[in-house]
């Protein structure tokens, strides 16, 4: 018998799994796979999802309702009998009080949705360029820097943070997201032009090899100063803690990522 046989299953299948998940690693096929799943544990996504079925249980408890409510009037008109009055009659009762309940839930998930659009969550971020192409490393660098910033601005919005006021958060976390439309503008950008120099003419690449260059360079030195702006939120919640003003600290991070947004869309025509 051979060696591999004799391992419990389970030590065989996570074996095989982490092998294929490092195989997959930036895969396109994975990418998308990562893009649709953060579409659909998106909290906003969610909320439709059980309003959906909020309203389908209030719809059928509705429909039950009716058509025992229509017994109910039958009997009571002699067009049938007693029998028909008292089941229609007690029978409604109990969907009458599911559909209240529903009708309340649906009440409350139609007040979670208004807040959720008052402060809407940022979008799904695409996958990643493949990794043949030069903006792949920038890209993925950008991804972790996001991922700071998204919570250090949740610390920042805490309610034991009274020092910061909330305008100046949602500001920051807006401001945030339009720099990195802009970056990934950049990187956009860049990745066509590699696709027009891998399928132009050999004699006809030197201008699009050059362009590559630039737009790589500016598209490193967009996600560099993220970065740095990164850091700046982290030094107004540390801030918090000491005797400064962590607002004062947000607001020119906040000026600093409103001017790169601006510089990158110059770059890339966005």
């Amino acid at each position: 018998m051979e060696p591999w046989r004799n391992r419990p299953n389970n030590e065989i299948v996570r074996k095989v799994v982490n092998e294929l998940g490092a195989s997959l690693q930036g895969h396109p096929l994975a990418e998308q796979a990562r893009y649709r799943m953060q579409k659909w544990n998106d909290p906003r996504a969610k909320l439709e999802r059980k309003r959906k079925r909020t309203n389908a249980v209030l719809t059928f408890w509705l429909i039950v309702i009716s058509m025992l409510g229509t017994l109910a009037v039958l009997g009571f008109t002699g067009v049938l009998g007693t029998w028909a009055a008292v089941t229609g009659s007690i029978g409604a009762a109990v969907p009458a009080v599911l559909a209240v309940r529903s009708g309340f839930k649906l009440r409350e998930l139609g007040a979670a949705r208004q807040r959720l659009a008052l402060s809407p969550p940022p979008p799904p971020r695409p996958p990643l360029p493949a990794h043949i192409s030069s903006a792949r490393a920038p890209m993925e660098k950008l991804h972790g820097a996001e991922d700071a910033m998204t919570q250090l601005l949740v610390q920042l919005d805490s309610p034991a943070l009274t020092s910061m006021p909330t305008e100046s958060v949602q500001h920051a976390r807006q401001t945030a997201q339009e720099a990195s439309s802009a970056i990934r503008a950049v990187s956009a950008q860049l990745q066509a032009v590699e696709r027009a120099r891998d399928t132009a003419p050999p004699l006809e690449r030197t201008p699009l090899v050059e362009g590559v260059r630039v737009l790589r360079m500016q598209l490193a030195d967009g996600v560099d100063r993220y970065c740095a702006l990164v850091a700046e939120a982290g030094k107004a919640l540390a801030a918090s803690t000491q005797f400064q003003n962590p607002a004062e600290v947000l607001d020119d991070a906040t000026d600093h990522m409103a001017g790169l947004a601006s510089a990158m869309r110059d770059v890339s025509g966005y």
